[in-house]
């Protein structure tokens, strides 16, 4: 947002941040008072939802809200200790109980200090209580505010370093977010703002940005507390489609090659292909011709579920692109997967004069150095290499088209340093990984996008299982079966921890005890993420070639080559990925007219409905749904939907999107009518005014004037 200097400032301006206090907001992230301000709440403790301790009777086992003084402790008990604080507001009393962390609760509360507490209201004795609450500490004038007044009080994100300097938890955060905005509230600029009575913000009834930032930390009721959060999530989402939008005009407006939408070539080998394209692939394949045709260079999205024959769609488009003269270069992830890829095209081509290269980090020198030559003269060709398309001794001589497969496997400077390897070549970015549509506009929301959203006709569907440990030995013995009749499987170990040691060293147990148990008599191969890559290499290729029957691994394939031949996959421990994961490791098997079975392993704990903790249920809960979920449907659309309503977006832009903020308020999943209103508008701005320069944009210009810049610099594929 446009920031006046004095919002620039540290927070050590404010009386109660000195350095020990500064370094700890650095941890959250807030370095500067603009920072400090948009730091928000989340959650908050209302006064309406309080409820008064003699109706606790009434609320057994209910999840509910108290405020009252500290009136006594008492550590109670002879073979289990616990500490017993009672708690009294105007109309009784209830008791909170600790079983755990005696000796830090004990020191914990001081007689006659106001509380907030939230949890389960169970009935032990004489007093309704709650064992281990939530606490929230009040200030002595928001206590009297709060409980005589009706209050709303905010309740901020937690964190080690804030409670270890009192800006937590005890109400000292509250403090100065209070002091922060009774000094610098009026410095807060809108860029919203507009003399039009048309403007932004009247069309949107928007709040003013100082009111919003205000009532977000200080709402002085629920209406004034939906309105700021509105108007915040809207600024965010905004802010964002602004630079999307700028960026897609840029693209536009650079001059391209227009590419004449015949192919000779390419009309050949759609008559001679094995198949018929499916309504899908002849839709997004129109709308690729579409872009080439264009003077503008092309800067499309193409989606497809694993097995959707997007690979068949860019060898079209790259066909014509030679027909045309120029270049054309598909770039992958791993050396294995380009020498599928080039196997693949070689296949597709022979006998269509089309040249087809491979440039990798392992090749004969001699060869390397033919393919640069080619390249270099700008011999119209099609060069599928790995991250060595883009070294710095690679040269284009006439490069056209570019096109990123698994496209979520390189980072946004590697994207954009293959296309600078061409003037203004067109750019087709593919992922196997379906993606919501909110995802889709948020991360993607200057790109074109196609999806193809049907599935070859000669595929057969997967036959997806749930196993627990008492059918191992009819899952050995069906994988057995299997293995007689010419088939493979794949034995796949979840990650165990963040530590990649831990996750070799149950890949390899695992590994070692069925090589020497079960299957002693088969072919067992272990491959996993630490191992060289040429080693990776070698195992993949025994694999495909049919000298391995069964590959214990870890999540390393859940992006590889096809093995036609693969019908089992066997994912261990399947509680522990996520949805989308499942769906990719899935999509390893079933890739032929051959019948593909996916068996999820997992504790048989998990689908029943026995005693545990709350939050173990919870955990049950969420893995019975993606479990079950993926059992029951083979759409790849329909698990990205629910992966995103169960885990969240996550870390949407994560190391391989850097540029793009962080949310601070609003949520994909709650908010998507907020981000089309926004995008719309934003989209909408950017076609009237390119270039932002109508007076009443002002604050727009200088809004995208910095992050622009540098997204320029960057890509226009981010």
């Amino acid at each position: 947002m446009p920031t006046s200097s004095r919002l620039l400032q540290p927070p050590t301006v404010l009386p109660a941040i000195g350095k020990h206090r500064a370094k700890a907001l650095e941890t959250v992230g807030i370095r500067t008072i603009r920072d400090l301000l948009y730091y928000v709440p989340r959650r908050y403790l209302d006064r309406s939802t309080i409820v008064p301790m003699t109706d606790l009777h009434r609320c057994l086992n209910q999840n509910v809200t108290c405020i009252g003084r500290v009136s006594g402790m008492l550590l109670m008990g002879r073979t289990r200790l616990r500490l017993v604080v009672t708690l009294r507001d105007e109309h009784g009393s209830m008791d909170i109980v600790f079983f755990h962390g005696l000796p830090y609760w004990k020191e914990a509360f001081s007689h006659d200090e106001v509380i907030a507490v939230s949890g389960t209201i169970t009935q032990y004795g004489r007093r309704p209580n709650m064992v281990h609450p939530e606490i929230d500490r009040l200030q002595d004038e928001e206590s009297f505010e709060f409980i005589n007044t009706g209050g709303i009080i905010p309740v901020y994100p937690s964190s080690a370093e804030l409670e270890r300097v009192g800006l937590n938890r005890r109400a000292g955060f509250r403090r100065i977010i209070r002091e922060a905005l009774n000094r610098f509230a009026e410095a807060v600029e809108d860029p919203l703002e507009s003399h039009s009575p048309d403007g932004i913000r009247a069309r949107h009834a928007l709040v003013p940005l100082r009111t919003a930032i205000t009532h977000i930390h200080r709402p002085p009721s629920h209406e004034a507390l939906t309105d700021a959060r509105r108007r915040l999530v809207f600024d965010e989402f905004f802010a964002l489609a602004l630079r999307q939008a700028l960026r897609k005009r840029h693209t536009e407006s650079t001059p391209g090659i227009a590419f004449q939408p015949s192919s000779p070539t390419a009309r050949a080998l759609v008559e001679r292909l094995p198949f018929t394209l499916t309504r899908a692939q002849r839709k997004v394949l129109h709308e690729i011709i579409s872009d080439l045709a264009r003077s503008a260079p092309m800067n499309r999205l193409l989606q497809g579920d694993v097995g959707s024959g997007k690979t068949v769609v860019a060898l079209l488009a790259m066909l014509l692109v030679v027909d045309n003269g120029y270049q054309a270069a598909m770039m992958v992830p791993t050396e294995i997967l380009a020498e599928q890829h080039m196997r693949t095209v070689v296949k597709l081509t022979e006998g269509l004069g089309v040249p087809v290269h491979l440039l990798v980090g392992q090749q004969p020198p001699s060869y390397r150095a033919r393919v640069m030559e080619a390249l270099a003269a700008g011999i119209p060709c099609i060069v599928i290499g790995t991250h060595a398309l883009i070294e710095s001794g690679v040269v284009f001589g006439r490069l056209g088209l570019a096109v990123i497969d698994e496209q979520h496997r390189f980072g946004v400077l590697q994207r954009a340093a293959l296309r600078r390897k061409g003037p203004a070549p067109d750019v087709l970015v593919m992922t196997a990984t379906p993606i919501p549509r909110t995802l889709t506009m948020t991360l993607y929301g200057d790109l074109d996008v196609s999806v193809i959203d049907e599935l070859p006709a000669n595929r057969r569907n997967i036959t997806t299982a749930v196993r627990f440990e008492e059918d191992r030995p009819r899952v050995w013995n069906f994988i057995r079966s299997e293995v007689k009749r010419g088939n493979r499987a794949y034995i796949v170990l979840p990650l165990v921890s963040e530590s990649e040691k831990l996750d070799l060293k149950a890949a390899t147990q695992e590994y070692e005890m069925l090589a020497a148990g079960e299957f002693r008599d088969l072919r067992v191969g272990l491959l996993h993420g630490q191992m060289p890559s040429r080693e990776k290499d070698e195992t993949m290729e025994r694999f495909v070639r049919g000298e391995i029957d069964i590959l214990v691994t870890t999540s390393v394939v859940e992006v590889g080559v096809d093995v036609p031949d693969a019908t089992v996959m066997v994912i261990e421990h399947a509680e522990r990925f996520g949805l989308a994961q499942l769906h990719q490791l899935r999509g390893r098997v079933g890739r032929s007219e051959k019948q593909g079975y996916c068996i999820l392993m997992t504790d048989k704990r998990i689908f029943s409905r026995g005693k545990s903790t709350p939050d173990e249920q919870i955990e049950c809960r969420a893995a019975r749904l993606r479990l079950e979920t993926i059992r029951d449907t083979l759409d790849g659309f329909r698990i990205a939907e629910a992966d995103f309503t169960i885990r969240g977006p996550g870390d949407l832009w994560g190391t391989q999107q850097s540029g793009f903020p962080q949310f601070r308020v609003a949520d994909l999943r709650l908010h998507g009518d907020i981000l089309r209103e926004a995008r719309d508008e934003a989209f909408r701005i950017v076609a009237r005014d390119p270039h932002l320069r109508a007076p009443e944009h002002a604050g727009l210009r200088e809004l995208t004037v910095e992050t622009f810049r540098e997204d320029m610099e960057i890509s226009t594929t981010a």
